[in-house]
This record gives C-alpha cells, structure tokens and sequence, in this order.
C-alpha cells in the first residue's frame, strides 16, 4: 500500500499533458506517437492534437493488478512504429522503470515522455512534468469517481 496518494483530476491532467506538449514541440515534425496503454492513452491523444500528429500507435505491457506488480508482459507490441525513429512515446506515469525499459527495448530510437515521474523511474524517460515521490500513488481521473465527503464536524473527533 503507498504512504500517500495525489489525487489528479482531468482538469490537471489536461493542463499537464498540454504542457508536456510544450516541451516537446522541439521534436518535430513527428512520424507517430505509441501511447503505453491504458495510463498513455489520454495523455498522448492530448498531445497528439496539440503536435497536431496523426499516427498514433500503441503498446500494451501489463504490469500491475490493482497495486500490485509482476513480471513485465507485452500483450500488443507497437508494430506500426518500428525502431521508433521519428516516434514519440508517451506514457502518464514511470514509475520505477520496468515498463520504460521494456518498452524503450521494443522501440529504441524513439523519445520517451511522461506526464508524471517517481525519482526510481525518471531517468528511463527523456521528458516529463512533474515529478512525484517514490511512495505516491496516483491517483488518476479514470480511477475515481467524485462522492460525498462527510463534513470535518461530523467526522470523528471534528468537535
């Protein structure tokens, strides 16, 4: 179980995957994107719109159940992309790596970019936003629903 959580709401991962955009519009022009499927999908449907990209591929390494991980496993591999020459990869989060270097063995040449990184992690990627610390969790748009809060008074010892 993490230490802490750092909830992210589709307004900020907009903002921050429109930044990570920023930052990348040095590599252009672009042959594709492979988004790290599932976290990468959002992110890199952002950032393609705003490299205005077309070719937008995807990778499947599954990795976690739940929080919990095991051995990396490539389900869908990123055959449009090649070596990765012109491509751009992105992924929302690198954590401690394992998904990075499998990926970054399937697609060599290409520039690999995270909206969010853990210190274990970030130096597998050539860019990204924001870094976190290693015992977060994330907490992504896609992963929670919003609900009632009980208010501070009402809850034990709020008085």
């Amino acid at each position: 179980m993490a230490a802490h959580y750092y909830t992210v709401t589709w307004d900020q991962l907009h903002r921050d995957a429109r930044a990570l955009a920023w930052r990348l519009m040095a590599l252009r022009p672009l042959r594709g994107i492979v988004a790290v499927t599932r976290g990468g999908l959002i992110p890199a449907a952002i950032i393609a719109r705003e490299l205005e990209v077309r070719l937008v591929e995807s990778v499947s390494v599954v990795t976690y159940d739940e929080e919990n991980r095991g051995q990396p496993v490539v389900t869908k591999p990123p055959t449009a992309a090649g070596d990765g020459e012109g491509f751009l990869i992105i992924d929302d989060l690198v954590d401690t790596g394992t998904t990075a270097r499998v990926v970054r063995g399937l697609l060599p040449r290409a520039h690999f970019a995270c909206v969010y990184a853990k210190p274990a992690g970030k130096v597998m990627v050539d860019s990204f936003v924001t870094e976190v610390s290693q015992d977060t969790w994330i907490m992504f748009p896609w992963d929670t629903e919003p609900q009632f809060a009980v208010p501070l008074a009402r809850r034990e010892g709020g008085s």
